[in-house]
C-alpha cells in the first residue's frame, strides 16, 4: 500500500464528512460555505488556518466564475495543497556525516520516528549511527536500542542521567571512526520547564557545531497527530527554542483528524517531513503535500 492509499485510509473519516457538505449542496452559496468551514474546523485546521483556506476559496470561486460545488472541491484541495507546501520535504543529509536532532515532547513517538527514519535511510543505502542523547527519562535508550536492533543499525548510549551533549560527543566521534553517513540523536521531551530543555539543547548545537563545523543538520519535531491544536502549540514553542528545520506528524491512522498537519505547516512555514500512519517499521511516509490535500478533500 503506497502513500497515497495509507493516508486515505487513516483520513477516511475526515474526508467523508468533508465529503458529505460537497455532496450535500448542488451550488454554491452562503449555506454552503458555512458548512464547510465548519467541517474544516472541526477537522483540526484550527479557526485562524481554515479562515485562510475559505477566504482563498471565496476569491478563486469569484475570479474563476465558479458555479459547482464540485469546482469548489477542486479548487479548495489546491488551495490546502499550497498552504501546506512550505519548503523542501527531503532530509538534508549533503555532509559525511550529517546530523538529524529529534525533539518533541514525550509520548508523541520520537523514539519510534527515529527507528523507523533509520529503517529508511539504511533501505537506501545510509550507515546509520543512533544517538540516545534522551538520559532523562527512564529505559529511553534501551526502547532506542531495540529499534536500532529492529533497522540494523548501531548505536551509541551511556547510562541514565548521563550528559546528553557527552551522549552526542561520542556518537561524532564513533561516526567520524566508522564512517557513518548519519548520525540520529534522540532527545528528551521536558517542555514543562522550557529553560532546561533550551539549555540541553543549546549545549548539544554547540557540541554538533564546535565537532562538525559545517555539517548538513536538520531538527525534526515530532508531533502526534490526535491531539489537534494542542500540537500546533507544542510546535510554536518548540521553533522558538529550537530553530526546527521540519516537522513529523505520527499517528494518522485513523483517530487523528488530519487537519493539523495543515495549520501547523501554514502557521510555521516548517515542512512536513513525514507522516506516520501505523505502528509497522516501514508506516513513515515521506510527505507529498498534493498527495495529502487529495486524501484529505
Amino acid at each position: 500500500m503506497g502513500f497515497f492509499d495509507k493516508i486515505k485510509q487513516g483520513l477516511s473519516k475526515t474526508a467523508t464528512a468533508i465529503s458529505q457538505v460537497f455532496t450535500g449542496f448542488s451550488e454554491i452559496d452562503d449555506d454552503f460555505y458555512d458548512e464547510l468551514e465548519e467541517s474544516l474546523i472541526l477537522a483540526d485546521l484550527g479557526f485562524e488556518t481554515t479562515e485562510k483556506a475559505m477566504d482563498a476559496l471565496r476569491q478563486r470561486v469569484k475570479e474563476q466564475k465558479l458555479t459547482t460545488t464540485d469546482e469548489a472541491r477542486t479548487a479548495l484541495r489546491e488551495i490546502l495543497a499550497s498552504m501546506v507546501d512550505v519548503g523542501d520535504t527531503s532530509l538534508n543529509l549533503s555532509t559525511q556525516p550529517s546530523v538529524v536532532l529529534v525533539i518533541g515532547v514525550n509520548g508523541v513517538g520520537k523514539t519510534t520516528t527515529i527507528g523507523k527514519i533509520a529503517h529508511q535511510l539504511k533501505d537506501s543505502g545510509k550507515k546509520v549511527l543512533l544517538c540516545a542523547a534522551d538520559t532523562f527519562r527512564a529505559a529511553a535508550a534501551d526502547q532506542l536500542e531495540i529499534w536500532a536492533g529492529r533497522a540494523g543499525v548501531e548505536i551509541v548510549r551511556q547510562d541514565e542521567g548521563a550528559d546528553p551533549a557527552a551522549v552526542v560527543f561520542d556518537a561524532i566521534a564513533a561516526a567520524r571512526a566508522r564512517k557513518a553517513d548519519v548520525i540520529l540523536c534522540d532527545t528528551a521531551g521536558r517542555l514543562h520547564n522550557k529553560q532546561n530543555l533550551m539549555n540541553e539543547l543549546g549545549k548539544i548545537a554547540r557540541i554538533i557545531e564546535r565537532e562538525l563545523p559545517g555539517a548538513a543538520k536538520e531538527v525534526l519535531l515530532v508531533l502526534d497527530g490526535t491531539t489537534g491544536q494542542n500540537g500546533l502549540m507544542q510546535a510554536r514553542q518548540f521553533s522558538q527554542i529550537a530553530g526546527v528545520t521540519g516537522m513529523v506528524l505520527t499517528k494518522l491512522d485513523g483517530t487523528a483528524k488530519g487537519g493539523i498537519v495543515i495549520a501547523v505547516a501554514d502557521d510555521l512555514q516548517i515542512p512536513v517531513k513525514f507522516i506516520g500512519v501505523g505502528e509497522q517499521i516501514d508506516d513513515l511516509m515521506p510527505f507529498v503535500p498534493k498527495d495529502f490535500a487529495e486524501a484529505l478533500i
